[in-house]
């Protein structure tokens, strides 16, 4: 019998679960959830034969390496932060890890290690970081294998609410993951290529600097640039390659109205603010600038009309209200993500929806041509969503690959490699997740 530990019960671990369930009989696994909440992690086995559910706080030492040293195989879906500790307990106790976050330095650190002990330590194996990376490198690979030459790679991903769920929510937007990492998201300065120059969009300029993109058959998004996208010219092979940038995919007008919060310094949480308890959603964007006519002074400041779109979704927010914020204390980004969640929470019913887009533009044969690709994944319901799917699936589908030997590499790795993108994006094909592709010659 072959162990599975996962590490985490939230809201992104629902799909990966349910799939390590499914399939738990025939291979013979025995799967554990893992959670400092326990009962979440019961509601999501459920009275499945073949898991457990246990209380893991990973501030309890001793107790985290009793936990792991029972397992084959570590899934953490805890908060990135806290895998390169879940890692050295890994190789401490001799177990492969997986997980959908990106490579920490930290983590980065542990390959010599890992390799010496033939362990697999997969990270970036989830959506975005993830399927983005599989689909991208089976597409330069069709690519290269024709002969062509790729001059410029673009991919955007996205987590967005479905054209049915909360037809009143100008944002089109609502917490599909983590919120904190949503509040958080950007924050760095973005790097990227283009034209065969070194480009940076520091934070307070990122909102500001949107790539306008067309999906086929879908519409029109706009989308800002990830933190580093030129890392990952080395990891993809794309060293000849003279524009690269990896980012975010929102509806459009999300970009400008999420800028007004990111410039008054409510995403800031490097400080506690004071009087938390008694303040308002109005006294909290207040208390960002000098004077109390908020709406006035945002309109005078960004150059905008009060019946614009950016104040539009301000004010559905509910920033405007006198309503009070109903936490006790908090830094600006906590209480924004508090003040958020009222309008941004999945209710019952609420589906997701995940958009991911790739364009390549490449030379053969002595013509410029363009590749096109997308996917696109709907959730079931507010728990069965597209983001815990296209998050979730991929890791379960890599460690029934691990667990069944079909996987050779190892050390500290990213999905890149045929042996793991090919299976994995096969499989997903079958449960409905795939890519389309548009091809054009100019």
């Amino acid at each position: 019998m072959k162990k599975v530990l996962v590490l985490g019960a939230g809201r992104s671990s629902s799909a990966l679960i349910a799939y390590l369930l499914e399939h738990a009989a025939a291979h013979d696994w025995q799967i554990t959830v893992g959670d400092v909440d326990q009962p979440a992690a019961q509601a999501r086995i459920g009275s499945a034969s073949r898991a457990r559910a246990i209380h893991f706080d990973v501030a309890n030492e001793a107790r985290s390496y009793e936990v792991i040293r029972q397992a084959d195989v570590v899934i953490s879906m805890i908060p990135a932060s806290l895998h390169p500790l879940v890692a050295k307990w890994c190789l401490a106790e001799n177990k492969h890890l997986l997980t959908a976050s990106y490579v920490s330095d930290e983590m980065k650190a542990l390959d010599q290690a890992a390799r010496g002990q033939g362990l697999l330590f997969l990270n970036e194996c989830g959506l975005d970081p993830g399927i983005d990376h599989m689909s991208a490198m089976q597409l330069i690979n069709k690519i290269r294998i024709a002969g062509g030459q790729i001059t410029s790679f673009e991919s955007f991903t996205g987590g967005l609410i479905a054209p049915e769920t909360a037809r009143e929510n100008p944002w089109r937007y609502k917490f599909t993951w983590n919120p904190r990492n949503v509040v958080l998201a950007g924050q760095g300065t973005a790097k990227y290529l283009q034209d065969g120059k070194f480009k940076y969009i520091p934070y307070q300029q990122l909102f500001s600097r949107l790539t306008p993109v067309s999906v086929p058959g879908l519409g029109d998004y706009e989308g800002y640039a990830n933190r580093d996208s030129l890392k990952y010219v080395d990891a993809y092979g794309l060293q000849d390659c003279r524009s690269v940038v990896r980012g975010t995919l929102r509806n459009k007008g999300y970009c400008g109205a999420w800028n007004i919060l990111a410039q008054l310094g409510c995403c800031d949480d490097t400080y506690q603010m004071a009087n938390v308890g008694e303040m308002t959603h109005r006294s909290f964007l207040t208390s960002f600038m000098e004077t109390d006519n908020v709406e006035a002074a945002i309109c005078q400041r960004f150059g905008l009309s009060v019946e614009g779109s950016e104040m539009l979704r301000l004010r559905w927010s509910g920033f405007f209200e006198a309503e009070n914020i109903g936490i006790e204390k908090g830094t600006p980004a906590q209480i924004l993500e508090h003040i958020l969640n009222k309008k941004w929470k999945l209710h019952p019913g609420d589906k997701d929806f995940v958009v991911m887009w790739h364009r390549f533009k490449y030379e053969l044969a002595g013509h410029q041509q363009e590749i096109q690709a997308w996917l696109t994944a709907t959730g079931e319901d507010e728990t069965q969503t597209a983001m815990a799917k296209t998050v979730g699936l991929p890791l379960a589908i890599a460690c029934k690959l691990l667990l069944t030997n079909k996987l050779t590499c190892r050390g500290v790795a990213l999905p890149l490699q045929p042996e793991v993108y090919e299976p994995v994006l096969q499989e997903l094909s079958g449960l409905g997740i795939h890519l389309h592709e548009q091809e054009t010659q100019f």
